[in-house]
């Protein structure tokens, strides 16, 4: 089930990259949370969240023992 965190870890920091990129208003007039400060800061903790479990989940698909 490592690639489940791989997976996950992806999909987790390509939504705190979109959330951040909104919070900052980088995206322009792309909905409610454009130029929100809340949603730049929920984006980069959910984006940390995420890579910390890439990286960890591809850490772990390296070190398994081959067939």
């Amino acid at each position: 089930m490592v690639w489940t965190r791989v997976a996950g870890g992806a999909l987790l920091l390509l939504v705190g990259v979109v959330w951040s990129l909104q919070g900052s208003g980088a995206t322009g007039a792309s909905g409610g949370m454009n130029g929100e400060s809340q949603w730049l800061l929920i984006g980069i903790v959910v984006a940390v969240a995420g890579l910390i479990l890439l990286v960890g989940g591809i850490r772990r698909w390296r070190s398994r023992p081959r067939r």
